[in-house]
C-alpha cells in the first residue's frame, strides 16, 4: 500500500510532514473549488422577502465555505488526492 492511498471517506496515511503539508494545501484548494461551485449553484443567495436580511448576506459566504470544508472532510470529490499527487510529482521532479 503506498503512503497516501485510502478508501473513500478515509484520511490517508501520509509518510512525512511535507506530505501532510501538501495534502492540507490540496484539501484547501478542493474546498475553494467546491465553495465556488456551491455559490454558482445558488447556495448562499438571499431568499427574498423572508430571508435573513443584511446579516444573511454578510455571513452566507462563510456558511458556503464551511459547507465546502465539510464536503472535503467527508471524502470530497477526489480532487484533493489528484492535486496532492500532482504536487508530489512536481516536487520530486517526475512530471
Amino acid at each position: 500500500m503506498d503512503p497516501v492511498s485510502s478508501g473513500p471517506g478515509q484520511v490517508p496515511q501520509l509518510a512525512s510532514q511535507r506530505d501532510k503539508q501538501l495534502m492540507e494545501a490540496a484539501r484547501e484548494l478542493e474546498a475553494s473549488f467546491l465553495a465556488e461551485m456551491l455559490k454558482s449553484a445558488g447556495m448562499g443567495k438571499t431568499r427574498g422577502s423572508f430571508g435573513g436580511g443584511i446579516g444573511e448576506d454578510q455571513f452566507s459566504s462563510l456558511l458556503v465555505r464551511e459547507q465546502a470544508h465539510a464536503i472535503v472532510a467527508s471524502g470530497g470529490i477526489g480532487l484533493a488526492q489528484s492535486l496532492f499527487e500532482a504536487l508530489k510529482e512536481r516536487e520530486n521532479g517526475t512530471f
